[in-house]
């Protein structure tokens, strides 16, 4: 408690002297603005520490341990269910928030933005403090001490991901408060040059890189607890995460835009602080209790005040958009003809027409059941529907924008460039359509993926080479692979989530011992079941074996999960046999005792692998792409084909 009051205090320490050094500009008080929040920081992990202390020592005198906690959760679980909880994630949420304040007031150099988004920063800090110690305070004494708590929450105790993904998403979103931030900044002090278009990108791709880890692991996560053998299933707080993705990649795209022509000034001022503002509105959905989610908190005070916060936040930024922007400037328009500016304009608009696409769907149930009061359902295909068709296009201007020079395109150097990725695509679209086995969106994904990797094969070593054998630990050439890898991360996520989802096969029985179930030319036969007790937790499982093609492939145990203490039902623990080209996914939903026969579930999805491996390379090439200190442009020697454009146009990329 006294945790939370000291940061309180020095959070709005840090503000008042933060507005203190905006009003008086001296260095004295930009110090004292940089102290208060590293104390602030400091205050902040040590609420974390000591409510980490409260669950492993089960004190159960804390109202927050007493629902969360347990004795026989081992000690993984009783750390990572610190954030299973609305309170204790607002304590991780503060230390985040409060560690992103801290190292965007270390940043060195002269920014004339800087008071003024230390200003933006702090007040933030502050507002969440208050927000926490006031309306979920994890150190509320228990009303009645109990000798044992239920445990967190079964979904959330079934898989090790759970201590990663939730801290990941966090610093994804709390770090898009420094974007924010310059943005406000930007449009007070009118300076949008391009020492700050770096420093937002910087920060951007910071918050970005833990955001996109945190989604990737979420739907692993999702694929192997839930166990309704997918990963991603649209589901409200899904959303709430994704949608600061899309407007966060377009603020990287367009960012470069204005870094390199001085355009899109006033486009990405709007980006870096609506994302922040989605943020605002993910972390309300997540945390009022509005929508039904396994990913979800229950209705609580935070709600009210996140829904005041979010509103005066939109108020205020809205009104400095209608009135300052122009301070900004409007800056040179893009190049006339077909351009890698009129791709990353196409890229932009793409993004925030699936941002706004997913954002209608997840908020228009909540409006007409609060006008109508009649409940209403969006589910996947709407989503699936409207997202597909500029998700396609995006991938294909993605795969092209790398290979179109900065200036007006020259027609040979663009064909010389497209010859091959158009040809592998189109090749792989000849060949999958002559099989007569797949449908033509499949065919398209497919076709457009092959064209993406190719380009960003050709696009990679076309940067290595014109860098005459430099090496690759070099900070423009790491970036500009870094930027590529990303694409073909991506490219290669779209071909497996199109081939998971238009191949899948199911199948589910009720299965004796000896009985078998065929699925996708796998053959399961039941070989018993049994029953376990561990500490808190009743496991059922079902033991079956597993072949292909008359080769066994083992013995697996889809299990059901009963933890009595928290009352919750069962949680399914599928078994998953991972292969090259597929998984096989094993789930059990009933078991019978008596008969020692169980409901078992087949799927098999094709390309898993290929998923996860799409998510390691899209968040590796982030993680090289981020800029490191003050950069010195090397000489980039002009194109042997004596191109009309620059050297530095022509072999420009990421």
């Amino acid at each position: 408690m006294n945790c939370l009051l000291g940061t309180l205090a020095l959070a709005l320490g840090a503000a008042a002297s933060a507005v203190a050094a905006l009003a008086w500009p001296r260095p004295a008080r930009r110090r004292t603005a940089v102290a208060a929040t590293a104390a602030a920081l400091g205050c902040a992990a040590a609420a974390f520490a000591v409510l980490e202390n409260a669950l492993l020592t089960r004190d159960f005198g804390v109202a927050f341990v007493a629902g969360h906690g347990g004795r026989d959760v081992s000690p993984y679980y009783t750390v990572t269910s610190l954030w299973s909880g609305l309170e204790g994630s607002m304590v991780l949420w503060l230390l985040a928030l409060a560690g992103f304040a801290w190292a965007a007031g270390r940043q060195r150099g002269e920014d004339p933005r800087r008071p003024v988004a230390m200003t933006v920063i702090t007040l933030v800090c502050g507002c969440f403090f208050a927000l926490t110690l006031l309306a979920a305070n994890p150190f509320e004494p228990a009303a009645a001490v109990p000798t044992d708590g239920p445990g967190p929450n079964p979904l959330l105790r079934g898989h090790p991901l759970m201590g990663i993904h939730p801290p990941l998403l966090y610093l994804g979103y709390t770090g898009l408060v420094v974007p924010f931030a310059y943005g406000v900044a930007g449009l007070l002090t009118g300076d949008g040059g391009r020492d700050g278009v770096r420093t937002i990108r910087r920060w951007t791709l910071l918050a970005w890189i833990p955001l996109t880890a945190g989604i990737v692991l979420g739907a692993w996560w999702s694929y192997g607890v839930l166990g309704w053998g997918g990963y991603w299933e649209w589901d409200p707080v899904e959303n709430a995460s994704i949608v600061p993705w899309f407007v966060t990649t377009a603020l990287l795209h367009s960012l470069m835009v204005q870094e390199r022509r001085g355009a899109l000034r006033r486009w990405n001022v709007s980006l870096a602080v609506a994302a922040f503002l989605l943020v605002l509105t993910g972390t309300f959905l997540t945390r009022s209790g509005a929508v039904s989610s396994v990913h979800s908190f229950t209705a609580s005070a935070v709600g009210p005040a996140l829904l005041g916060l979010l509103t005066a936040a939109l108020v205020a930024t809205g009104g400095l958009l209608a009135r300052h922007a122009d301070r900004s400037g409007a800056g040179p328009g893009l190049r006339p003809g077909f351009s890698r500016d009129l791709l990353f304009l196409v890229n932009n608009v793409l993004l925030t027409t699936l941002a706004f696409t997913v954002l209608l769907g997840t908020l228009a149930p909540l409006v007409v059941e609060a006008v109508r009061g009649t409940p209403v359902t969006v589910g996947p295909p709407y989503f699936d529907r409207m997202a597909i068709p500029p998700a396609l296009a995006l991938l294909a201007a993605m795969a092209a924008a790398p290979l179109v020079p900065w200036a007006r395109a020259d027609r040979r150097i663009l064909a010389r460039r497209l010859r091959v990725p158009v040809a592998l695509g189109a090749l792989t679209v000849t060949l999958l359509g002559l099989t007569g086995r797949h449908r033509p969106l499949p065919l398209l994904a497919f076709g457009l993926g092959a064209f993406a990797l190719a380009a960003v094969a050709t696009r990679a070593a076309e940067t290595i080479k014109s860098r005459g054998g430099t090496t690759l630990a070099r900070g423009a050439v790491r970036r500009r692979l870094g930027g590529l890898l990303v694409h073909a991360g991506i490219a290669l996520a779209a071909v497996a989530v199109t081939g998971s989802s238009a191949y899948a096969q199911e199948g589910r029985a009720r299965l004796a011992t000896g009985q078998v179930l065929d699925v996708g030319g796998y053959r399961v036969r039941m070989e018993g079941t049994e029953e376990v007790r561990t500490g808190d937790s009743l496991t059922g499982t079902a033991r079956v074996s597993l072949s292909h093609d008359g080769w066994p492939l083992g013995v697996f145990r889809p299990s059901l999960v009963l933890y009595p203490a928290s009352g919750a039902p069962p949680v399914a623990n599928p078994a998953i046999r991972t292969g090259p080209f597929d998984d096989v996914y094993l789930t059990v939903t009933e078991i019978d005792p008596a008969t020692r026969s169980a409901e078992i579930g087949v799927a098999v999805n094709p390309l898993m692998v290929l998923l996860w491996t799409a998510g390691g390379l899209i968040v590796a090439g982030g993680v090289a792409a981020v800029p490191q200190g003050r950069r010195r442009r090397a000489a980039i020697p002009r194109p042997p084909d004596g191109a009309a454009t620059t050297a530095r146009e022509e072999a420009g990329t990421r």
